[in-house]
């Protein structure tokens, strides 16, 4: 259960194939295993050993799989880190992992420097492009380290299937980014488990960053069903659609952001999308109205699942041969547990709100050097993910909302997710954002940030009666603001940390 197990047992079972397509370039699995050793023992001749952690920080291409596949073959630690981040932030998570090198970019690289220059950590750089100084070597100058006898020798690294294989930092949405460990028997489980659902063989769309965790077991998955994967380093809606014509794509994973700008986009009917039959959605809730529009528009399911980095991160899935509930994400996939708990951790009665908690092969062991945060998120052995949501009578998972979203207004529950789901029922609507804002009267007040369709008329007041027209007055918005976008994370999930601090700085309520 090794994640090198993957990509060699991809190879056994489906012979050599084109795995990888990107941009004018394709890379048979073969070939990814010959970059994975020659990079591995290039890594080894700069020092790099069983447990050292290194950085990729790079946008998706092949060189990220080859890392990663290099990386765990000398049993190192992969530590994914968005490129996207201020170099702050990556120079954070490199003094906080005690990073031993970096692989990264010549655009990247300036960034990287500036976080490294406030960091107590030197680690070496390696670039998958140009070399721009002497400081830096090369990626395929690191190829060349090793010799024949080298790249031709299996690892020899006494590699345990529950040694850390990737360390994910958090988005550090409530404070410093905590690095969540994943050893290699969590994500290779989840893969084998996530896999169930995805038997068919062909080509799929790496779209997701692969920093992320929803990335990279996406991408874990295809070794294991032997499929190939279209490499796209940021997603581009055309050059999406005209994958799926190329390739007669059936599925791929995205997040609602990306269903979003697909039903936006005036392109599609400039391709042949008729091969598309479902996509996976995952990282954030999609809005019921989004899901219904998609099936109509392109004549393909949208099939919601729940996880979290830190249980590898698939939890629930719907599955191919049983009912699809629109609104649900699910039932849990083979091996994983899942209860719906009070403040005390005791089940409550199905169909009731309460606390998600988690139980598989997949969890987490823990966080990095932070014992104190793993003792909260795994209390009696099972994960406390933290979302609030409830269990139907025949097992399916409906989330909620986090719970640190929960809004109490004058002492009743407030689910922003509800409010979110009616506003973009609103034909001028085309996102919501609920939050709670402090508020002296009522403890909290109820803010909704909208996005409007293109050439809409809506006011504030017009939506605010739509919600008083479907909600009881208290569960409606105090207030509607209207943005030209929602703030967004790498992959595309809401940042109401941003609107909280947006909305505190603006005096809404005077």
């Amino acid at each position: 259960m090794l994640l090198t197990d993957l990509l060699k047992k991809n190879i056994e079972t489906f012979g050599e194939y084109p795995f990888l397509y990107f941009e004018n370039h394709s890379y048979s699995n073969l070939e990814t295993l010959t970059y994975a050793k020659k990079a591995a023992w290039g890594l080894r001749h700069l020092g790099i050993k069983k447990g050292d952690r290194v950085i990729v920080c790079i946008p998706n291409m092949p060189e990220v799989i080859f890392s990663y596949q290099a990386i765990a073959r000398i049993g190192a630690v992969i530590v994914p880190v968005m490129y996207l981040l201020h170099g702050k932030e990556i120079g954070y998570i490199a003094g906080h992992s005690e990073a031993k090198a970096i692989i990264t970019s010549s655009e990247i690289l300036p960034k990287v420097k500036v976080g490294l220059s406030e960091s107590k950590v030197k680690p070496s750089i390696i670039t998958v492009d140009q070399v721009p100084d002497e400081d830096v070597i090369g990626f395929y100058e690191l190829l060349t380290l090793a010799d024949e006898n080298e790249t031709a020798a299996e690892s020899d690294e006494n590699i345990d299937k529950n040694d850390t294989a990737v360390v994910l930092y958090t988005s550090g949405t409530t404070g410093k980014p905590k690095g969540v460990r994943l050893t290699h028997k969590n994500l290779y489980s989840n893969a084998e488990s996530a896999a169930v659902n995805n038997k068919d063989r062909g080509t799929t769309i790496g779209v997701l960053p692969l920093a992320h965790v929803y990335g990279l077991t996406t991408s874990n998955v295809c070794f294991l069903t032997g499929s190939s994967i279209v490499i796209f380093s940021k997603f581009d809606v055309s050059k999406v659609f005209q994958a799926i014509e190329t390739y007669k794509v059936r599925s791929f994973s995205v997040v609602p952001a990306m269903v979003h700008a697909m039903l936006s986009s005036p392109d599609a009917n400039l391709y042949d999308l008729s091969s598309l039959e479902r996509v996976g959605s995952g990282s954030a809730p999609m809005p019921l109205a989004l899901i219904k529009a998609f099936k109509e528009n392109f004549n393909a399911d949208v099939f919601e699942g729940y996880g979290l980095s830190e249980a590898a991160p698939v939890v629930t899935t719907h599955r191919e041969g049983m009912p699809h509930k629109p609104g649900s994400v699910g039932v849990p996939i083979p091996g994983v547990d899942i209860r719906i708990v009070d403040e005390k951790d005791h089940q409550v009665p199905t169909g009731e709100i309460g606390e998600l908690i988690v139980r598989g092969d997949n969890v987490t062991p823990g966080y990095f050097q932070n014992d104190e945060e793993t003792k909260k998120a795994l209390k009696g052995g099972w994960l406390h993910t933290g979302d609030l949501a409830r269990v139907d009578e025949d097992g399916y998972l409906y989330i909620v909302d986090r719970k640190k979203d929960l809004i109490i207004r004058g002492g009743f529950n407030i689910y922003p997710r509800d409010l979110e789901e009616l506003l973009v029922s609103h034909e001028s609507v085309s996102e919501a954002a609920v939050i709670g804002v402090p508020d002296d009267r009522m403890g909290e007040e109820v803010l909704a940030y909208v996005v409007k369709k293109p050439e809409t008329t809506i006011t504030e007041a017009d939506l605010l009666q739509f919600c008083q027209m479907h909600l009881a007055k208290n569960k409606t918005p105090r207030k509607v603001i209207f943005v030209d976008a929602l703030p967004r994370n790498g992959v595309g999930k809401i940042l109401k940390t941003e609107l909280r601090e947006l909305a505190q700085s603006a005096d809404l309520f005077s």
